[in-house]
């Protein structure tokens, strides 16, 4: 079957690899019938997130219909439309018992203090192969795969493996309730549901802060205020438009590269979600934003990605405003079947934030693409067959 393939910093290849197979009694095999290419993904091909194993398959969102269960799969059976979570848990144990199944003790081989499991990652993270690929092995399957309901598209359904949830996250972290006033930091996929997010959960004002036309345009349709930060002060901005306050809520939807403001001159340098911050040794510039623009006694999320080297951070200014810091890796099997509903019921159509669909077999020119945040190229989904 063909998959995407690491190889090395700046060489992934498509390539003919065998398929996946059984391994344990709580494992299934999909085959999937789409996929996407997620700026997490950038951050091991670019090396600003190190450890991936040469030889892995690249991906964690997909969708796609289940040829094969183990025994203990007792809630699917062969020919089932799912949706994958990108976090892999266990379902049994008390993290996952406890909503954070992105802390599962069991999923990570390297142990209970290992972190974070994920399909497609560095080593630490497991390492298990992604989901860029024709087929996949999906471990604990009776915990990370969901029903596609009736009437929701694969297309709808693949931004719920990931980004949605990640956005939803960030707003539920973020506390916002009625009235609320909301920075966004970032206006790429996850910053786009971070928006939605907040505005089903009653924020009063959501200010979304990026520097690329088409994200501000797409975050204005939303009804964000926008501010771009290549033609103004973010934090005078934004502290302009509150009356002197700044924001209850920041949501930080960017992450490891977001450390000083960067223009475009090629496909280095961007973040994960495509908003031109560039990597630095100096503390992260959307930090430093966010917390100089939050009002006192406010609350930062923080939902993009930073690697466990990442050291810098500005505590001072938190501390001293006394500023509440909540952060951490999306459970996505914690708010999947939810938004399952709300797409089944109307309420939300997640799929306008998907931009381009490609085949599988030009996947490598479509991370070049991707890679360089031309116009029109937010969200990339790819088919891994074409029938």
């Amino acid at each position: 079957m063909k998959a995407v393939v690491f190889h090395d910093v700046g060489d992934i290849r498509l390539e003919d690899v065998a398929e996946p197979r059984l391994q344990d009694p709580t494992d299934a095999i999909v085959r999937l019938t789409a996929t996407a290419i997620c700026g997490t993904d950038l951050h091991f091909v670019r090396g600003s997130f190190a450890g991936v194993e040469p030889g892995t398959i690249l991906g964690h969102e997909g969708v796609g219909v289940v040829e094969q269960v183990g025994d203990l799969v007792r809630n699917f059976r062969p020919g089932d439309r799912v949706v994958i979570g990108s976090t892999i848990a266990c379902g049994h144990c008390a993290y996952c018992r406890d909503g954070y199944f992105s802390q599962c003790d069991e999923a990570n081989p390297h142990g209970k203090r290992a972190g974070t499991a994920f399909f497609g990652g560095p080593g630490p993270t497991g390492p298990y192969h992604g989901l860029q690929a024709e087929k996949a092995r999906i471990p604990f399957a009776h915990v990370g795969m969901v029903k596609i309901p009736d009437g929701v598209t694969d297309s709808q359904a693949l931004l719920i493996s990931d980004i949605f949830p990640t956005g939803w996250f960030g707003a539920d972290l973020a506390e916002i309730h009625e009235g609320t006033t909301v920075a966004v930091f970032g206006c790429g996929p996850v910053g786009q549901f971070a928006i939605a997010s907040a505005r089903l959960m009653g924020a009063g004002r959501i200010i979304a802060v990026d520097h690329l036309p088409d994200r501000l345009e797409m975050a204005q349709r939303q009804g964000a205020e926008v501010v771009n930060f290549d033609a103004e002060d973010p934090v005078e901005t934004i502290v302009a438009m509150t009356g002197g306050i700044g924001v209850d809520r920041a949501i930080d939807a960017v992450g490891v590269d977001a450390d000083r403001p960067h223009r475009h001159t090629g496909s280095e340098g961007n973040d994960d979600d495509g908003h031109g911050w560039a990597p630095s040794d100096a503390p992260s510039q959307v930090l430093e934003w966010a917390i100089a623009a939050l009002a006192k006694a406010g609350t930062l999320a923080i939902v993009g990605v930073y690697p466990p080297t990442h050291t810098e951070f500005p505590i001072g200014q938190a501390m001293n405003k006394n500023i509440a810091i909540r952060m951490g890796n999306c459970p996505h099997r914690r708010y999947i079947p939810h938004l399952l509903d709300l797409v089944a019921s109307g309420v939300c159509d997640p799929e306008a934030i998907l931009s381009r669909t490609e085949p599988i077999a030009d996947a490598i020119s479509a991370y070049e693409v991707f890679d360089a945040r031309k116009p029109g190229w937010l969200k990339v989904e790819l088919l891994p067959r074409t029938a």
